[in-house]
């Protein structure tokens, strides 16, 4: 097979929750544990940093492994989903995982995958797992999937856990309220293991310090250590960058720049300013504060992230965005607020498995809608879409294609309007 045959029998022969939805979810750890006895422990042969939360976890991951490769460690970096290749999710340094590579995994353990059947995010980590070991890695960033205690990725014995936020979300799976939801992602917490929590929300701290206090995990709350004291986009060194300044424990501020120019950026900041800071104090990781700064202001280039405000065209302004739960709506309107624009556009498609009227109620009744389906199993009808927005004043036309709402709302578009393009990570995978 070659890689694109390889991806298609991944896609076909492995449930693969990002297209198929619940079918694919496996509420325990027994295949990713067989996975690993099979694979000789994988897991243990590197250090790692474990990351999970509703909304910003992609992000403050991409922040950790851009700092920890500018410091010149040999960085692996595990995310999902994936926008527009599958090997997005595996890197290092950067650098996807090889088509060769993916290739010859699924050849050689073909006969084990088939036997133990499992799911395509089960399949995907021990690949991952697999890669960084035999690639030597000094450090991996590892982002959970969709929870924590029985997320394919928690078998790993961190460094550090991070927890960015809670919202509600993949409420099926962990809970229908907040502090179920915090229990569950609450389960990377390790015995012993330091855990960096990114928000101090009152429903899930008793929950967080409950579990940190039972394993021993010293705990500290990103935001209650150093505060945002103001986000703005500015010119720097000849390119546009996120300025944000953070008063730090010890009373001063200082200022950081971001090539991710998202507002909310500001809260993931201070999450991975303290999560470098344990590093350094608690695990006796060698970072400077110009590796700091430096993989800072080169994520995107360090990385490859994207879909984070991401501009992929001007006059009229063109902004994609992969937020597309309540919280990550909602920062994604203060963010539009705050960009100069005459009339808004906005591209709006989602999946059928989505509490998809907590956002739509939350959306601008004086936007111009385009609605339509990502290109996906689970993409959501666009009529059904339209018709259920009609109950909250929200009107547009519907298409059939995300490509074909995109160009009609180009051609709507003056060249100080802006258009905006999201309400799911499958949308903006067809455009970026």
């Amino acid at each position: 097979m070659n890689y694109q045959q390889t991806l298609d029998y991944m896609f076909s022969r492995l449930p693969m929750y990002q297209r198929i939805g619940p079918a694919a979810y496996k509420a325990n750890l027994d295949n990713t544990l067989a996975l690993s006895s099979y694979f000789g422990q994988p897991e243990n042969s590197f250090k790692s940093i474990h990351v999970a939360g509703t909304n910003g976890k992609g992000s403050v991951a991409h922040m950790l492994a851009s700092v920890l490769q500018q410091a010149g460690y040999k960085t692996g970096l595990a995310t999902s989903p994936h926008l527009k290749d599958f090997r997005e999710r595996i890197k290092i340094n950067g650098k996807c995982i090889p088509e060769k590579y993916v290739v010859d995994f699924i050849k050689d353990h073909k006969k084990f995958l088939e036997q133990l059947n499992p799911s395509f995010f089960e399949m995907a980590i021990a690949m991952t797992f697999d890669y960084f070991a035999k690639e030597s890695i000094d450090i991996a960033v590892i982002e959970t999937g969709m929870g924590g205690r029985l997320d394919s990725t928690n078998i790993v014995t961190p460094e550090l856990a991070v927890i960015t936020n809670i919202g509600l979300d993949h409420t099926q799976f962990l809970g229908n309220t907040i502090p179920l939801i915090a229990k569950e992602k609450g389960g990377i917490i390790k015995r012993n293991i330091p855990v960096v929590i990114g928000k101090y929300q009152q429903e899930t701290y008793d929950v967080f310090k409950q579990i940190s206090d039972d394993l021993n995990a010293p705990m500290v709350v990103a935001d209650q250590i150093s505060h945002l004291l103001k986000t703005d986009l500015t010119s720097y060194q000849g390119k546009q960058f996120l300025q944000v300044t953070v008063s730090m424990h010890e009373g001063n501020s200082e200022d950081y720049y971001l090539d991710l120019h998202g507002f909310y950026q500001g809260e993931n900041l201070l999450c991975a300013l303290t999560a470098l800071n344990r590093l350094q104090e608690d695990r006796g990781i060698h970072i400077s504060e110009q590796d700091i700064r430096k993989g800072l202001s080169n994520v995107v280039g360090n990385t490859g992230l994207l879909g984070r405000w991401q501009q992929i065209g001007d006059e009229p302004l063109v902004i994609c965005d992969t937020g597309h739960n309540q919280e990550g709506i909602q920062y994604i309107l203060k963010q539009i607020k705050k960009t100069s624009h005459k009339k808004l556009h906005m591209v709006v498609g989602m999946v059928d498995d989505k509490d998809i009227s907590s956002v739509l109620s939350l959306l601008p009744s004086d936007a111009r809608y385009y609605f339509c389906r990502p290109n996906v199993p689970r993409g959501l009808d666009q009529k059904k879409l339209a018709t259920e927005a009609s109950r909250f004043s929200l009107s547009g036309d519907n298409y059939t294609s995300v490509q074909e709402a995109l160009e009609a709302a180009k051609k709507d578009a003056d060249a100080d309007d802006l258009i905006f393009v999201g309400g799911s990570t499958f949308v903006v995978a067809e455009v970026v």
